[in-house]
């Protein structure tokens, strides 16, 4: 049995996450929280929230756990693991990030699809001598979307746009007894 029936959820944050950065403006994706601190490091601004997002799922499946699909995506520097928000001078556009996004969760879905129950306590050693099983991992990638999701609409909110909401009414329907839930 596949793993991607329980997590179709996730799929539908994706959608969620991946169409409100597609309808960006450049002047939206370049938003960022203030410096409210005497560091002056700064933060992301929202299209590097997104590209970092994107990159992180790469990261974890294929870097870590080596499943395959990095050859796919653009946006990862094989080998140093770089990813666009690495390089804060090239603000990326919607349909870029957009895109980031899609073949990220290709790649996610297509691990979900392969894999059953019974894999999800595999562990995997990490290079600090930790092991992380694949559900643990699973659980990272998704609390990570989440709360890059939560920053993007904190950052839209400072700004006065609307912002991302990943439960916006009637976008995750329920059916009970063959009917269509509230």
């Amino acid at each position: 049995m596949s793993l991607l029936p329980f997590y179709a959820g996730w799929r539908r944050y994706n959608e969620l996450l991946t169409n409100a950065i597609g309808a960006m403006s450049d002047a939206d994706l370049a938003l960022a929280a203030p410096v409210l601190d005497t560091s002056g490091t700064g933060h992301w601004p929202i299209w590097a929230i997104a590209a970092h997002t994107a990159g992180t799922r790469v990261y974890w499946l294929c870097g870590f756990l080596g499943e395959p699909g990095l050859e796919t995506v653009g946006f990862i520097k094989p080998g140093t693991w770089e990813g666009w928000e690495d390089d804060l001078t090239r603000p990326r556009t919607a349909e870029e990030l957009e895109g980031a996004l899609t073949a990220s969760w290709a790649i996610v879905e297509s691990s979900l699809r392969r894999w059953t129950p019974e894999m999800l306590d595999e562990a995997f050693p990490t290079p600090a001598g930790q092991h992380l099983t694949r559900g643990s991992l699973i659980l990272r990638c998704i609390t990570h979307d989440a709360y890059h999701a939560g920053e993007i609409a904190l950052i839209q909110g400072m700004h006065g746009r609307p912002q991302l909401d990943l439960w916006p009414p009637g976008a995750h329907p329920v059916e009970v007894g063959g009917q269509a839930a509230r």
